[in-house]
């Protein structure tokens, strides 16, 4: 099931305590929304890791209670640029303002020692499960291979990021990355070893010469450069409490730009080394040893990643890549070795044996580079359980995946929301200020001409209409493979469920303004589907293709004074009909929609038959926003109020 993350805290390690007081004061001074005066403030320690020192904030104020997360650096003499808690809020800061990659969102950095004896920053506490083990011993097999489908594609998520759009340019350089990384761990490891530290092992300054003369031409090139998260792995992740989902990716203190295949070789090494236990025997990780019924091999769990990536497949590449992510993990055991021969290392004798540790990662690298084949020539065919579902002959593609009560978006859907996606980080994310300062202004019931020209883009890449759903064709040509060259085939969309629907509402909803720019935003959706339901050949003509093109919008009018209008039995607004025509007399507002200037149509409830039965009173009828004896009254806060009197033919 993973530990619950309030279930791996415990006291705080006495060689890393602090002022709590002091650090009160500063929370209360530079934490926006910090209880102010609390009658409970606790401190108690993760355990899991032994990087950072990370804390749990636990602060209550009467019937108000929040928790939050403290990572500070440790004491003592440390290695140059390790630890840098700084660079880590300075990402997690630029990606939970400005991507969607699931990461805590930060509060406050403080880089005063004076404080509580070191930097450190505050974040979010996320309340969800962490995996330790990575053959994930208390998870039903059929899960196992969700969990993982879900970390590879956290991970593909977080390359996506375009590091210029969320401010990340200057993080560090994108070209030569593996050159230089080489090049800083050999020195790590040279400083971490010798005459009273952990012992140095020839083995390894071999290792460091064999990665120089190996480093991929693509690792100059800049062809896989980005943001590089560094100690990527299961353990690193945290999951939803009950759905088997990524909601936050931790412990980025490696982050910087450049060779992102090396992040993807390390979240591998579980698959060479048993990186959980405290052996010290090399070539002991579970694909070479006892497999985990249901975990996925490692040619799947790449192929997931290169799927979700669209990524080549590493052949050529990834014995360095593996070797070089043993090699740096050795330099980074002996520099904890090193820390606890110092006084300055957390975790007593997991610690001690890190220095053994160490030389099995080297051993364990040597032997890799040694084997004839590491990989298969061509990634597997099947690498989605969703084309074992369907080989069986049930077709998932409408619907996504049913998995043990969870769903597994589909390849068709997880395509779409990886350009959605790419999509909103390149146009959407950069536009929002504008369109803010519009909303703010006079001019807020305009137009921003970039939303046309994003409308149009989004149209061209074939980013428009998600909401018309399957039954739609059915509805339009009688079955779903009905034939498209008329008024409607061109305009509906992506031809997806309900369910499919839903993953795409989820990365537009990050957004305001995102889903009128796919033509998905209320109240249009409801308006296109009542037309497509139960609208007519002219109506459909004349109102459906329109709102369909993008080129007009409508509103939705039930909502009535003096009334609980989510009562459609309270609606008083008159429907009667007069000869040919209809007299409509009522008031009604918050009519989402009505205030825009595209506005064209509206969908109107009233009552249409008094004597009927109490919930067969009502009726919904199409208005012409232009009909006389409409008036716009005034806008109100999150809509309008308007009066309802005419004729409508």
């Amino acid at each position: 099931m993973g530990s619950r993350t309030c279930d791996l805290v415990g006291q705080v390690d006495p060689a890393q305590s602090f002022d709590t007081q002091a650090l009160l004061r500063y929370a209360s001074a530079n934490v926006i929304g910090f209880p102010p005066n609390p009658s409970l403030f606790t401190i108690s320690q993760f355990g899991h890791g032994q990087s950072n020192p990370t804390f749990l904030i636990e602060v209550s104020s009467g019937t108000l209670a929040k928790k939050y997360v403290l990572r500070k650096k440790p004491y003592g003499n440390l290695l140059a640029s390790a630890h840098a808690v700084e660079r880590e809020y300075e990402v997690l800061h630029a990606l939970s303002t400005h991507s969607v990659v699931p990461v805590p969102k930060v509060f406050c950095l403080c880089t005063d020692s004076s404080v509580i004896g070191t930097p450190f920053y505050i974040m979010e506490y996320l309340e969800g499960r962490i995996f330790v083990d990575p053959m994930l011993p208390d998870v039903l097999p059929e899960r196992r291979r969700v969990i993982y489908r879900a970390v590879a594609q956290a991970l593909a998520g977080l390359h996506s990021a375009d590091v210029d759009i969320v401010g990340l340019g200057n993080y560090g350089k994108r070209m030569n990355y593996c050159k230089r990384q080489v090049e800083r761990w050999a020195k790590q490891y040279l400083l971490s070893t010798g005459e009273g530290k952990s012992r140095r092992n020839p083995k390894m300054l071999e290792l460091a010469d064999w990665l120089r003369q190996h480093i991929p031409l693509e690792d100059s090139s800049g062809a896989t450069a980005g943001l590089v998260h560094g100690d990527f792995r299961i353990d690193n992740v945290v999951f939803h409490p009950i759905e088997d989902r990524v909601i936050g990716i931790l412990d980025w203190e490696l982050s910087t730009l450049g060779n992102q295949m090396c992040d993807v070789a390390y979240s591998c090494l579980g698959f060479i080394v048993n990186i959980a236990s405290e052996s010290i025997e090399e070539n002991n990780g579970f694909e070479l040893t006892s497999f985990p019924d249901g975990v996925p091999s490692l040619s799947n769990y790449l192929g997931d990643y290169c799927s979700a990536a669209g990524r080549p497949w590493p052949i050529e590449q990834w014995k360095f890549y593996i070797a070089f992510s043993l090699f740096r993990g050795a330099s980074i055991y002996a520099g904890v070795h090193c820390r606890w021969i110092m006084g300055n290392a957390l975790g007593g004798d997991r610690a001690r044996c890190t220095g053994e540790k160490a030389d099995s990662f080297i051993r364990t690298a040597w032997s890799f580079i040694q084997r004839k084949s590491v990989l298969p020539q061509h990634p597997p065919t099947e690498t989605s359980l969703e084309d074992h579902v369907r080989q069986l002959g049930h077709d998932s593609s409408d619907q996504g995946l049913p998995m043990g009560g969870k769903f597994v978006p589909s390849e068709k859907v997880q395509k779409l929301r990886n350009r959605l996606t790419k999509f909103m980080e390149d146009h959407i994310y950069p536009t929002e200020n504008e369109f803010y300062k519009l909303a703010q202004s006079t001019m807020r019931w305009t137009v921003h001409p970039n939303e046309e020209k994003l409308k149009e883009l989004a149209k061209k890449e074939g980013l428009w209409n998600f909401l018309i759903v399957l039954r739609a064709r059915e509805l339009i040509f009688g079955s779903r493979n009905g034939p498209v060259n008329n008024d409607f085939g061109s305009l509906l969309g992506a031809g997806l469920s309900n369910l499919e629907y839903g993953y795409l509402c989820e990365i537009m909803g990050c957004s305001v303004w995102a889903p009128q720019i796919f033509n998905c935003g209320a109240p249009d959706t409801g308006n296109m589907e009542v037309l497509l339901r139960y609208g007519n050949e002219v109506q459909m003509k004349e109102w459906l293709v329109p709102l369909l093109e993008g080129n007009i919008r409508s509103g939705f009018a039930m909502t009535e004074p003096q009334v609980a209008s989510s009562d459609a039995t309270n609606i008083e607004c008159s429907i009667k009909r007069h000869g040919n025509s209809y007299i409509i007399n009522g008031t009604k507002w918050w009519t989402s929609g009505a205030m825009d200037p595209r506005c064209k149509i509206l969908i109107v409830m009233g009552k249409t038959d008094l004597a009927a039965p109490k919930h067969k009173q009502q009726s919904m009828i199409l208005v012409d926003i232009n009909s006389p004896g409409i008036t716009i009254k005034r806008p109100q806060y999150l809509g309008l109020m308007m009066l309802l009197m005419g004729m409508q033919k």
